[in-house]
C-alpha cells in the first residue's frame, strides 16, 4: 500500500519501510520527536510463552506537520466463533488518506490559499462611518489594517475595498445590500430607530452568489479580524483541514443513594477520537455568548441545561452562515440515586430554537421492530433458584436504521449499511419554507409506533413479541434531517442576552469590548442537520452496540463525519469512509422468514445428497461388462 501511494504521488510522495530496533538512533528520533514507542506482544508456543516488544506504526510527515498511526489504529481485532481471535488491519486506504490529508492542509497558511486560488477575491467592508456607535468608530481602521495586511502580501489575489452604502456615489444602497447578500443593518439602540452597516463580504467574480459574510464581534482588534478573514478564505477555497468546534454538556457529578459523587453516565471520548483523525477538534465554551468565528462546523452533542447565552451564540453562528449538526433527542439514560439504569427527558435544550429554524423535534420515543438487541440481566427460575444472567434481548427503542430507511440522495448517509439511533425522537422539517431546502435524511421502518413510556427493561413476560406495548398508529418515523439556506435569527426582535449581560457587567468591571449587534438573518451557505437521538453517539451506547453488531456500531460515528462534511461541502472522504465496513449487512427477516430460509436449506442440501445419490446409483446400473480383446482372451 505504501508502494502505491509512492507510486501515485510520483516525486512528491516518499515512502520507506524501517526497523527501529536495529538502529539505535531511528529509534531515539521515533521515541524523543514523534512519541512512537513500543507495542507489547504477548507469544504463546508451544513449549513457552513469552512477552515482545514491536513496532508497527506509520508515520506521515509534511513540513512541520505530523500524524502517527500506531498498532491500535491501523489493526482491528474481532473474536471469532472458535473462540481466537481474527486480526487484520482496519482500513488502511482511508486511514493513510486521512493522515496524509491532515498533514498537508494543515500546514498550509492563508498564503498558501490565495496562491491557489484561481482568481482573485474580493472583500469589500460595507460600512456607515456617520452612524456607527461610539464604541465600534476605531472598527474600520482595525479592520482595514488587517485586510490590507493580507491583500499586499498576496500577489494580487485578495482585492479589499470600503463601500459607504448610505453615499450616493457608492453605487450600491441599503436595499441592494439585503436584495443581493440579505445583509440587515445593526440597530444603534434596540428601540431606536437608527442603524448602521459593519459588514465583510467575501466573494468572486465567477460566483458571486456564493459570498461569505465575515461580521466582527467580541474585540474588533486586528489580530481577531485577520483570523476571521482568513478562516473565510480557507472555507471558500475548500481543501483545508477543517476545524469542528464540539460543545458537550458540562460534566457535573451527582449524588447516589449513598452520598457519594459520580460522574455523569454520558461522555463522548470514541466520537471526539475519530473525529481528530480527519478534522482538528475543538471544544467550544458558548457560555459568554460569542459565536466561535475559527471553526467550520459547530457539533453539539446532547443538548441540555443550556443557558440563553449558549443558545445566543449558536444562534448567531449559524446566522454568520455556519454549519450546524446538533444530536437533539429530547431522551436521556440516566442512573437514579438507587443505583437503576432509566430513561429520563433532557431539559432546557434546543427545541423551541430548533422549531424556530423549522425543524420539530417531537414528544415520544420511537420504537421500532427492526432493532439492535440490548443486554439487560434476566431472572430465571432455575428448580426454585432464581438466577440472574445477562441476555440480549429485544430493544425497539435502539432503532436499526438500513439503507431502505436512509436516503440515498443525502451526502449525509453515502456509504453507510445501516445506523442505529438510540431512545430517538421523530423530527420534522418544515417543507413551506421558500428561501430552504429540507430534506429527511433517515427514517424508521412502517412497523414503528411512538411511546412515553420511559422504563428501560422490556417486559417479557406480558409482551413476548417486541417487550413493549404496540401503543397507537404504526408508521415509518423522521430520525433526521438535513436543512440549507436562510435561517431567520430566534433572538430577532428580541433582548439581546449578551448585551444584558454586559450591561450589568458595565456596572461591576470594565466591560471587554463593544457589544455585536444580533445578526437577524443568515446568508443562503447556513446549514444545519438535525439527528433526533441525543445518546447514539455516546460512548456506553457505543460500547454496548459493539458487544452486540461489532464494528457496525462505528456507523453511527461515520454518520456525524458524513454530516460534518456535507455541512461543510467537503466529502472527499466519504467513499473512502463507506469502504471500513468490516462486515457486509443481511436485511432484516422475521421469525417466520429466517424459519423459510432454515427449512429451505435443509431441503436444498437433501435433495442435493439424493440427486447425487440417484445419479451414482442410475450410472452403476447402466454398467456393462467391458469386452476384453480376442488376444487378450486367448
Amino acid at each position: 500500500m505504501l508502494r502505491e501511494y509512492a507510486v501515485a504521488g510520483g516525486s512528491l510522495v516518499t515512502a520507506e519501510v524501517v526497523d527501529p530496533a536495529a538502529n539505535p538512533d531511528l529509534e531515539a528520533e521515533a521515541n524523543q520527536t514523534y512519541g512512537i514507542q513500543p507495542t507489547p506482544f504477548q507469544v504463546e508456543g508451544r513449549y513457552e510463552a513469552s512477552l515482545i516488544n514491536a513496532y508497527f506504526d506509520v508515520l506521515v510527515r509534511y513540513g512541520d506537520q505530523d500524524v502517527v498511526l500506531n498498532f491500535q489504529d491501523l489493526i482491528d481485532v474481532q473474536p471469532n466463533r472458535s473462540g481466537g481471535m481474527d486480526v487484520g488491519l482496519r482500513n488502511l486506504e482511508y486511514d493513510l488518506t486521512s493522515a496524509v490529508k491532515k498533514v498537508v492542509y494543515g500546514f498550509q497558511s492563508a498564503g498558501a490559499v490565495l496562491a491557489a486560488l484561481d482568481e482573485p477575491v474580493t472583500l469589500t467592508l460595507y460600512v456607515t462611518p456617520n452612524m456607527l456607535p461610539a464604541d465600534l468608530v476605531d472598527a474600520p481602521t482595525a479592520i482595514g489594517t488587517a485586510a490590507q495586511a493580507i491583500a499586499s502580501t498576496s500577489g494580487g489575489k485578495l482585492i479589499y475595498n470600503v463601500v459607504n452604502p448610505d453615499d450616493p456615489a457608492s453605487g450600491i444602497t441599503r436595499d441592494q445590500l439585503v436584495q443581493q447578500f440579505g445583509l440587515e443593518a445593526f440597530p444603534t439602540s434596540l428601540f431606536g430607530a437608527d442603524s448602521y452597516y459593519l459588514h465583510m463580504v467575501l466573494s468572486s467574480a465567477s460566483d458571486p452568489g456564493n459570498a461569505q459574510i465575515i461580521y466582527p464581534s467580541g474585540t474588533i482588534s486586528e489580530g481577531a479580524v485577520r483570523t476571521s478573514i482568513e478562516s473565510a478564505l480557507k472555507r471558500s477555497a475548500g481543501g483545508f483541514l477543517k476545524n469542528i468546534g464540539v460543545w458537550t454538556p458540562p460534566a457535573i457529578p451527582v449524588q447516589d443513594m449513598f452520598g457519594q459523587m459520580q460522574q455523569p453516565l454520558q461522555s463522548w471520548q470514541l466520537v471526539e477520537e475519530h473525529l481528530r483523525r480527519e478534522y482538528t477538534v475543538t471544544p467550544v465554551d458558548l457560555s459568554r455568548g460569542l459565536p466561535p468565528e475559527d471553526i467550520d462546523a459547530l457539533l453539539v452533542l446532547m443538548p441540555e441545561n443550556m443557558t440563553d447565552m449558549e443558545r445566543y451564540a449558536i444562534d448567531q453562528y449559524l446566522m454568520r452562515g455556519g454549519a450546524l449538526i446538533v444530536a437533539a433527542g429530547n431522551y436521556k439514560a440516566d442512573v437514579d440515586q438507587t443505583g437503576n439504569l432509566g430513561i429520563v427527558p433532557i431539559m432546557q435544550g434546543l427545541r423551541e430554537m430548533l422549531n424556530h429554524y423549522g425543524v420539530d423535534v417531537q414528544d415520544g420515543i420511537v420504537m421500532d421492530p427492526q432493532n439492535v438487541p440490548f443486554p439487560l440481566p434476566v431472572q430465571r427460575d432455575v428448580g426454585g433458584v432464581i438466577v440472574q444472567e445477562m441476555q440480549a434481548v429485544n430493544f425497539p427503542s435502539f432503532v436499526d436504521v438500513r439503507a431502505d430507511g436512509m436516503n440515498s440522495d443525502s451526502g449525509v448517509t453515502a456509504g453507510l449499511a445501516s445506523a442505529t439511533m438510540a431512545w430517538t425522537s421523530p423530527v420534522l422539517a418544515a417543507s413551506s419554507a421558500p428561501t430552504r431546502t429540507a430534506a429527511t435524511i433517515l427514517s424508521s421502518t412502517s412497523g414503528a409506533w411512538l411511546t412515553t413510556n420511559t422504563l428501560l427493561a422490556p417486559d417479557m413476560q406480558t409482551y413476548p413479541d417486541m417487550g413493549f406495548p404496540i401503543e397507537g398508529e404504526q408508521a415509518a418515523q423522521p430520525l433526521g434531517v438535513a436543512v440549507a439556506g436562510v435561517f431567520d435569527s430566534f433572538f430577532a426582535g428580541k433582548p439581546s442576552p449578551l448585551a444584558q449581560s454586559n450591561a450589568i457587567s458595565d456596572t461591576t468591571a470594565t466591560p471587554s469590548g463593544p457589544t455585536p449587534a444580533t445578526i437577524a438573518q443568515s446568508p443562503e451557505t447556513a446549514r444545519l442537520v438535525v439527528f433526533g437521538s441525543s445518546e447514539f453517539a455516546d460512548d456506553a451506547v457505543l460500547q454496548v452496540l459493539a458487544q452486540m453488531i461489532g464494528d457496525q456500531a462505528m456507523n453511527n460515528v461515520q454518520l456525524i463525519q458524513n454530516g460534518i462534511d456535507w455541512a461543510v461541502e467537503d466529502a472527499d472522504m466519504v467513499a473512502l469512509r463507506g469502504r471500513g465496513a468490516g462486515v457486509r449487512l443481511l436485511e432484516p427477516l422475521t421469525e417466520a422468514e429466517q424459519t423459510t430460509w432454515e427449512i429451505g436449506n435443509y431441503l436444498v442440501a437433501l435433495l442435493l445428497v439424493v440427486g447425487v445419490g440417484g445419479y451414482f446409483l442410475v450410472r452403476r446400473r447402466n454398467e456393462q461388462p467391458m469386452e476384453l480383446d480376442p488376444e487378450v482372451r486367448s
